[in-house]
């Protein structure tokens, strides 16, 4: 199914995005044991975008999904460049800005402290309209240490595109959504755990039980792996 303008419906391009992060396992689900995070949560679920990069034909589906997205979303002359962050979001960008026809920078988390001590690589001119690209979003705030970093630069981002957001509508979950529209960012993105789940569950990627637990964990993510114990 597709728009009047030929673009794929999205829910369609939230259904085929999630079936490509199962299928070359970008999302991961444990066996016998929990992943276990930095902050040292435990978790039944892993989700690792960087491994879409190795697949062409997904990339470019992606890649696809996400100009279509930007185009019917926000328009086709709203930007003058496409900024990747450091390290996961800079092969998107540098796609993403090939698909629209638009330069390309990258943007550290802080200033790299030697040399020019600059925080983008790449020409951006003071003004300029910056669209962010990056692989996945969870709480937002690493996006908003890039935004300082735009900004010190004289230029402006008000939209940010990620493949993958680690939200729920059902459980009404959206830390990244709100914290970036509290800085008048506008996120779009092309799946969400709900296409996730339901994807899986329907093309059999997981059971009903693996799906009940990450339901769970996405509830309690703090006490999940103590609840399960685990820790």
């Amino acid at each position: 199914m597709t728009t009047g303008l030929g673009f794929p419906d999205k829910k369609v391009m939230a259904e085929l995005t999630a079936k490509m992060l199962l299928e070359v396992e970008a999302i991961r689900f444990m066996e016998d044991k929990p992943f276990i995070f930095t902050s040292g949560w435990a978790s039944p679920v892993y989700t690792d975008c960087r491994r879409l990069i190795s697949f062409p034909r997904v990339r470019q589906t992606l890649i696809d999904f996400g100009a279509a997205t930007v185009f019917r979303d926000v328009g086709f002359e709203q930007f003058d460049t496409v900024v990747g962050g450091e390290t996961a979001g800079i092969p998107f960008a540098a796609w993403m800005a090939d698909r629209m026809m638009l330069p390309m920078q990258y943007v550290r988390k802080k200033p790299k402290g030697f040399g020019r001590n600059a925080q983008i690589e790449g020409h951006l001119e003071p003004g300029q309209r910056v669209l962010l690209v990056e692989d996945l979003i969870t709480d937002g705030l690493s996006k908003l240490r890039f935004n300082i970093g735009i900004r010190g630069a004289g230029a402006k981002m008000t939209h940010c595109l990620c493949v993958f957001d680690y939200a729920s509508d059902r459980l009404n979950q959206h830390e990244g959504k709100v914290n970036l529209a509290k800085n008048d960012i506008a996120l779009h993105v092309l799946a969400n755990w709900d296409d996730v789940l339901d994807t899986g569950l329907a093309k059999n990627y997981f059971s009903a039980e693996q799906k009940n637990q990450i339901v769970d964990f996405l509830k309690d993510a703090e006490n999940w792996g103590r609840k399960m114990g685990f820790v």
